[in-house]
């Protein structure tokens, strides 16, 4: 297409009539390669052969060509497009009718009738008999030769345009798409793809008293999932040397310079520091282990705020959502009939698999507002969901596994008042299993404190009072929110490894919580170690590392304290609704590595 853009233009306004030229060319190669090869079965040489289209990098990638699901208009119909969209539905594969051989009585002429698929996939018989004899036969009666009959592979799915794409209070719009031969079963419910095809109409099913309409549909040509392509923010040269010269500049007080990217997460409340460097750590996630068997660790920490109304919690998960490169905002209860995992709906009188928030957030981040209102179904699925990062379906006859590599993020208020006394089970009616899936658990009780109330009060009113001077000196003060965005995908190709420090304090405190006679029996198990380790992963990409060291395991130990799930061990950690940015971050961090070390048998007490 590069070399003949004139041809380019005319597959683009003409794919319907360019396209068989294109597949009976490449079936001329086939046969002649097979001529060559020799000896082999006639099934091999009546395999139809498809010529794919991918438009990217060439002249058919332009902006009339690759509209948005909501901006397809009538003027595309019979083009070739190109859609980009999350897979939300997919049917099963079936087999269709291509076409059929007839026969005229009369002349006894030959000849092929392709059904119309926009029409249901009706036969529609010429008026006349079609032989191009001089005299012309004028016979209107037909029959099917036996025998003749071609089929191919037919599925069905639905795409939706991706919701951070649009603006807000714009509803996301889907678009059916067909998929025949070699691309069926490529995809699955929650793959981001780019589907390049015919758009065409089809004929709403007859219902009584309801007007048919002409429904769109794109017969799809090539698919591509975009899955695991690198992610679409682009971080210039520029910006990642600003990154290097950053770090260069804080290498001295490493900490001081975290806090400072740490104060960019939801600047307009104040303090909070702890569940923002939780926030962070959940975000940037660890590395996805894999063993010689085969067995997946998870690389993506969770994280729960469990606190009173007004804590900021669903402001939090706002900010997430936004910081994310993908990511889907819901309820407990679910925002579509699929719920948070998957559910088999009817369409059309054929059942289709309709993915819900987990598996549309895949490789992304689901933030799930009021998380003990889920319903009964997801909190049996949800389990496999956060731990294996996979939901096994057996539905209508629909059995498949779905892939929910996805970070999961919940807020919820405490069933009442929230009772010290009581385990975090009781305080929000979610059962300890799934308790123990969460990484980080932080409560927020909103106490009575006079001083912390006389500092969150002056803040307020010194942001409303300088809000002129804020504006403008925002970006000085603060990292921007897409500075953070592409930090934050940045250091993610960061892959630390463990030092022997590191290991030997997160092995000290594993320990000591196994020995604790308190200790929580859900969550001093195995997978606190994972948490650990994954914590502290997170830290030291947050810190522009390969290594994992002591400081940051002694920071994932912080996390894992300040969660309500754990015993403590440490035991320095206060309230974390109260906690706020120090002035010297790293003379603290002194005193705290060494009261750790002390606590873990690490280091002797001195005389």
């Amino acid at each position: 297409m590069d070399i003949d853009p004139k041809f380019a233009g005319k597959l683009y306004s003409c794919p319907g009539e360019y396209l068989p030229f294109l597949d009976k060319a490449a079936k001329r190669v086939k046969d002649a390669m097979l001529e060559e090869l020799g000896d082999l079965k006639d099934a091999v040489r009546k395999k139809p052969v498809r010529v794919r289209i991918d438009v990217s990098g060439s002249p058919l990638e332009f902006p009339e060509a690759s509209p948005s699901i909501g901006k397809v208009r009538v003027k595309h119909m019979r083009k070739l497009i190109t859609l980009k969209g999350t897979v939300i539905r997919s049917g099963g594969v079936k087999m269709i009718e291509y076409e059929r051989d007839y026969m005229c009585r009369k002349c006894q002429h030959r000849f092929p009738v392709c059904p119309e698929l926009e029409a249901g996939n009706r036969i529609k018989l010429p008026a006349l008999c079609p032989s191009k004899s001089s005299r012309g036969c004028g016979s209107a009666s037909f029959q099917v030769i036996e025998g003749t009959t071609m089929c191919r592979d037919y599925q069905e799915i639905k795409i939706q345009e991706n919701v951070q794409l649009l603006g807000v209070g714009s509803i996301p719009r889907s678009m059916p798409v067909i998929l025949m031969d070699d691309l069926v079963d490529s995809i699955k419910p929650g793959d981001d793809v780019i589907i390049t095809g015919i758009l065409s109409a089809k004929w709403s099913p007859d219902i009584k008293d309801v007007r048919s309409n002409l429904d769109p549909i794109l017969l799809a040509n090539y698919v591509r999932r975009t899955n695991e392509l690198k992610s679409d923010l682009d971080i210039p040269p520029e910006t990642e040397e600003e990154f290097k010269h950053f770090w260069e500049e804080y290498r001295l007080t490493p900490l001081k310079g975290r806090n400072f990217i740490l104060e960019g997460i939801c600047p307009q409340i104040f303090g909070l520091f702890t569940v923002k460097l939780a926030v962070a750590l959940t975000l940037i996630g660890g590395v996805q282990h894999v063993d010689a068997s085969g067995t997946k660790v998870r690389g993506e920490p969770h994280m729960l705020l469990v606190g009173d109304p007004g804590t900021g919690k669903s402001q939090f998960l706002k900010f997430a959502a936004k910081l994310s490169n993908r990511s889907v905002i819901t309820t407990g209860l679910g925002s579509t009939s699929a719920g948070l995992t998957v559910t088999a709906v009817k369409d059309g009188g054929e059942w289709m698999l309709e993915a819900g928030a987990l598996v549309l957030a895949d490789g992304g981040l689901c933030c799930i507002d009021e998380f003990d209102s889920m319903r009964e179904h997801d909190r049996t699925t949800i389990h496999e969901a956060m731990e294996q990062q996979t939901i096994s379906i057996a539905k209508a006859g629909l059995v498949t596994t779905l892939s929910t590599r996805t970070t999961v993020f919940g807020a919820t208020n405490p069933k009442g008042k929230y009772d010290p006394d009581e385990s975090l089970s009781v305080n929000t009616t979610l059962s300890g299993p799934l308790l123990s899936r969460f990484d980080i658990v932080l409560v927020l009780l909103d106490t009575q404190n006079d001083d912390w109330d006389k500092i969150v009060s002056s803040h307020i009113l010194k942001e409303s009072f300088d809000e002129k001077k804020d504006k403008t000196n925002a970006s000085d003060a603060n990292w921007t929110l897409p500075k953070l965005r592409r930090y934050i995908n940045y250091v993610k190709w960061f892959k630390p490894v463990l030092t022997k420090e590191a290991e030997r304090v997160i092995s000290s405190y594993y320990q000591r919580q196994r020995k604790s006679g308190t200790h929580n029996a859900a969550r001093t198990t195995v997978r606190m170690l994972e948490s650990l380790i994954r914590l502290a992963q997170a830290h030291a990409r947050l810190m522009f590392r390969n290594e994992v060291k002591q400081l940051d395991a002694i920071a994932a130990i912080l996390c894992i304290e300040s969660s309500t799930t754990t015993s403590p061990i440490v035991d320095i950690v206060g309230n974390a609704l109260h906690s706020i940015f120090t002035d010297n971050p790293d003379e603290e961090y002194k005193t705290q590595e060494e009261e750790i070390l002390k606590k873990l048998g690490l280091i002797e007490d001195s005389p």
